[in-house]
């Protein structure tokens, strides 16, 4: 093939991007990644892996604090430098040299430029010295560019030099005052984290009429308990109308509706994200700029001809998470390598945790979702601290399981685990979800004694079983 030609040319070098590139690769095909900023994209430098970073270090102490005689031994405050300098360590200190090798072993060229499709098939890149050329795909261009956070049409919020999550994740210094709007899973993470990390104030301020608005009602709930236990203001229900920062201040004042004023240093602005489209050239190809891009479940983008595009991650706007846009990716990559495949995970059984404490970990439908649906549902609640393995694990352990159970086919549609550390309880209830596992044939699962994974055994318990 000439240089500049690929059997597939996949635009964006993120978890998603990878994947497919590694998964065309593996099968033999040539594949080039186009990349502006840095492989690994949004989840290694400025999502999943350091905003974990941060929080991991309050999780530690906190959970230490739950345990009688482990709480005697925290004596001190955490090592905010010491905490900051892992959390950059675990970014690479913003360095992609390490994901490199990766790409090299497939023999996966990697372009760093900026991608935009020029019709069928034909990718135009622009390089960091200004080089202008053209990159043919003989199969298949995939998109994965992922999202850019939304700042909302708030009066002076874009002029008070507001932070996102690439300003929050990266952040040199500890805010005194921390003002987050929005509290979904990166304002809710986030502001734990600031507040464990020395924050003095922190002030969660949330459109919705509880945090964590998709999912189960009780989520949101105990999570605000938590927080508020941990001098965490939570603002629920509120409309913020107004930000003033003049020129060169440091501190800034926010006005909600009901002429509610709040001070702070910095505001965190988390409540969405949008699709990285605008500037892609979706128009030369007949879609429209700036939208999510409409897949099947082969995640070829539908009214494009030929079949040849596919879009994976959150640009196609299905569901923003790593690991579903890592699916996702494999699935494309399947269907060009000439393979049967479909997408049968990302509208309805997707797993998703939020890492605050206490964790809010589900996956599937929520009752409200089930209902609307039409379904037959009998929901069954337990406390997830109320088996042997909780006694253990801390001292007055909280959080709440719940099952959505299909009762015409007597399987689950849905689960949600809160507590702290529950997170690794939520593949067995995809499992059970995936693989349609009836509720007869899950009483045979034993889960081990004491864990906490026996509060199964206690909800199908609930249950009638």
């Amino acid at each position: 093939m000439p240089d500049d030609s690929f059997d597939v040319i996949v635009i964006g070098a993120g978890p998603a991007g990878e994947n497919a590139a590694g998964r065309c690769a593996e099968g033999g095909l040539s594949v080039a990644i186009v990349e502006r900023e840095l492989v690994g994209g949004e989840c290694s430098y400025w999502g999943c892996m350091p905003s974990k970073a941060l929080l991991r270090p309050g999780d530690a102490v906190a959970a230490a604090r739950r345990v009688p005689g482990a709480a005697e031994a925290v004596t001190g405050p955490i090592d905010v430098s010491a905490a900051l300098a892992w959390r950059d360590s675990i970014a690479g200190d913003w360095d992609d040299s390490g994901q490199l090798p990766w790409l090299e072993e497939r023999k996966i060229a990697l372009v760093r430029a900026t991608g935009r499709l020029a019709g069928e098939k034909v990718v135009e890149v622009e390089e960091r010295d200004g080089t202008v050329r053209r990159l043919t795909a003989e199969r298949a261009v995939i998109v994965a560019t992922g999202t850019k956070p939304v700042v909302p049409p708030i009066e002076g919020l874009a002029d008070a030099r507001p932070w996102d999550n690439r300003s929050v994740t990266a952040a040199k210094d500890i805010p005194r005052r921390l003002l987050v709007l929005g509290g979904g899973a990166i304002g809710a993470e986030m502001a734990q984290a600031m507040r464990r990390l020395g924050s003095d104030e922190v002030t969660v301020v949330e459109g919705m009429d509880r945090l964590l608005a998709k999912e189960e009602p009780f989520a949101g709930e105990e999570v605000k308990e938590a927080f508020e236990a941990e001098g965490i203001r939570v603002i629920t229900g509120a409309k913020m109308t107004a930000v003033d920062r003049p020129a060169g201040a440091e501190r800034l004042q926010a006005t909600l509706e009901d002429g509610t004023v709040i001070e702070a240093d910095e505001i965190l602005v988390a409540v969405g994200r949008r699709p990285a489209t605008a500037d892609l050239g979706l128009d030369t190809v007949g879609l429209e700029p700036g939208k999510p891009i409409d897949v099947d479940d082969r995640l070829q983008a539908k009214g494009v001809a030929g079949g040849w595009l596919y879009a994976v991650g959150d640009c196609n706007g299905i569901s923003l998470l790593t690991h579903i846009g890592k699916y996702q990716a494999r699935i494309a990559g399947d269907v060009i390598l000439g393979k049967d495949a479909r997408d049968r995970a990302s509208r309805d059984i997707v797993p998703r945790v939020t890492f605050t404490d206490p964790q809010v970990c589900a996956v599937g439908l929520t009752e409200a979702q089930a209902r609307d649906r039409g379904l037959n549902v009998k929901v069954v609640d337990h406390p997830t601290g109320g088996v042997a393995g909780g006694s253990v694990t801390a001292k007055d352990f909280k959080g709440t399981s719940r099952l959505v159970v299909d009762e015409d086919r007597r399987v689950i549609v849905g689960a949600t685990f809160t507590g702290a550390g529950t997170a690794d309880l939520l593949h067995s209830a995809t499992v059970a979800i995936a693989g349609e596992v009836t509720l007869d044939r899950l009483w045979h699962a034993v889960p081990s004694f004491p864990t906490l994974s026996e509060v199964w055994l206690r909800l199908l318990e609930s249950y009638g079983l």
